[in-house]
């Protein structure tokens, strides 16, 4: 009985290897597809990447300028709501005579 069992258990590990070692290779093959060649999706992805960080290098400038531009601007709109202000309140003020 104790032979069997142990013929069993070998048999079963060595099952378990041959699986285990099938499986291996499918994940393998399926990680070179990803990105194992230069036609693959990995590279078309890097290509994809490469071309936007190309194409969006000007913008930290431009950002940088525009933000000085609207700081101007937000402070001059902050006068203008002053003097809206006062216009509400001489209204007002005129209204209720």
């Amino acid at each position: 009985m104790f032979v069997l069992l142990m013929l069993l258990t070998a048999l079963l590990t060595l099952a378990f290897f041959i699986a285990l070692a099938r499986y291996l290779v499918v994940i393998s093959e399926t990680l070179a597809q990803i990105g194992g060649y230069p036609d693959s999706y990995l590279a078309k992805l890097r290509l994809g990447l490469r071309a936007i960080e190309t194409e969006t290098g000007h913008l930290p400038v431009e950002a940088t300028k525009l933000n000085t531009g609207l700081s101007a601007v937000a402070s001059e709109l902050s006068a203008v709501d002053e003097h809206l202000v006062g216009t509400i309140n001489a209204v007002l003020k005129q209204g209720s005579h």
